[in-house]
């Protein structure tokens, strides 16, 4: 009986000695909390929910010892998640993700009104101040990178330029600007009360006018041969929004459009969220990049609100008034859709009747393209 209760009790200390618990350090223990918060967002306060709850399960199941990730942020070769990770790591979730994004997408808006391309454009000064801001702090010019396209505030761009240029940084990246995106009503207010005055505010835009079926069919075609010619490292991302794009508006592609919307966007979102979410690991999380990571992602959306704002504000310069742009517009071109809510929200506590959303638009998409092109323009010079 002594033998058998020793022969217990070894078997019993070794089972013990394999255990989650009895490896644990304090780190994984805080990212397994860090993981349930996110999920707590998600579900209470209706944070990014799509994303938030896969990228926080996801935490939970990379900060658990047995099914851990090594400290490179790969899964053991072979594995179900290894195989899982490879859409990461190779980069194809993302451009998937952009197909569906773009089947779901109207540019109406910006071709009515062509001219706010470029304030899209001139919204991409957040990516490239936060990548000089991160050089000039000695970061790696890739993890610099990786940083700054968080200013785009759009989650499939940052997070495939980061599979390309800064892969340890994956995790930390995606929490970062999808967490921006949730604080956007919280952060762009002020800037744009800030930046403009009451005469700016109570700017009255032309309504937009109807754009036909052939415009809408002929936007995706000329759009990825102008941008796609001048930057061909962004293919991969613009190459694949236009294409669902084209499938939504030219009319006889609804199934396709449906599906690349529908099913495979969620199915796309899901292995995204839960493979980024297992990157993040307690290794990965507490290093010094966490800290460059998010306070530059910040600035990038601060920079990149404030530039699209003052650009409009120059701009409005050679205009003739009655098609002066109002500049509330102008944080819109960051392309997160919630901020096209936010520019009509403070411009109707100036006055009840501007509504701006429609118009608000124009740079919203403007800037998913911008952000894509910018993207394109680090991966080639880094590449």
């Amino acid at each position: 009986m002594g033998e058998l209760g020793t022969f217990l009790t070894n078997n019993l200390a070794d089972f013990w000695s394999y255990t989650g618990f009895a490896n644990a350090t304090p780190g994984e223990l805080i990212m397994l909390l860090v993981g349930m918060f996110f999920i707590y967002l998600a579900v209470k306060k209706d944070f990014e929910p799509m994303l938030l709850i896969p990228i926080g399960f996801g935490i939970l199941i990379g900060n658990i010892l047995p099914f851990r990730i090594d400290e490179a942020g790969f899964y053991e070769e072979g594995s179900v998640l290894n195989i899982l990770y490879q859409g990461v790591q190779s980069g194809w979730y993302l451009p998937l993700m952009l197909l569906g994004i773009g089947a779901i997408t109207d540019f109406s808006a910006l071709i009515s009104n062509p001219k706010l391309m470029l304030v899209g454009a001139a919204a991409q000064f957040g990516i490239f101040g936060a990548y000089i801001l991160a050089i000039v702090l000695g970061l790696d010019p890739n993890h610099a990178a990786g940083i700054g396209t968080i200013g785009s505030a759009s989650g499939p761009i940052a997070i495939f330029l980061a599979t390309k240029l800064s892969p340890e940084l994956i995790g930390i990246i995606a929490i970062s600007v999808y967490s921006y995106i949730a604080l956007i009503p919280v952060i762009q207010p002020p800037i744009m009360r800030l930046l403009t005055n009451d005469s700016d505010r109570t700017i009255k835009m032309k309504p937009a006018r109807q754009v036909s079926h052939t415009e809408k069919v002929m936007f995706p075609i000329i759009g990825l041969l102008l941008t796609c010619l001048l930057v061909p490292s962004a293919l991969p991302l613009l190459g694949m929004l236009f294409f669902g794009n084209l499938l939504k508006e030219s009319g006889v592609t609804r199934r396709l459009a449906e599906t690349a919307s529908g099913a495979l966007l969620d199915i796309v979102t899901i292995l995204l969220g839960l493979t980024v979410g297992i990157t993040l690991t307690a290794s990965n999380f507490f290093t010094a990049d966490t800290v460059y990571t998010i306070i530059l992602g910040f600035l990038a959306i601060v920079i990149a609100t404030a530039s699209g704002i003052l650009f409009i504000k120059l701009f409005n310069l050679f205009l003739k008034n009655g098609n002066k742009i109002n500049p509330l517009i102008g944080n819109a071109g960051i392309s997160a859709p919630v901020s096209a809510r936010i520019s009509e929200e403070v411009a109707l506590e100036y006055d009840s009747t501007n509504y701006l959303s429609v118009h608000a638009m124009g740079p919203c998409v403007a800037g998913i393209i911008g952000s894509a092109i910018a993207a394109g323009i680090l991966l080639g010079f880094l590449m």
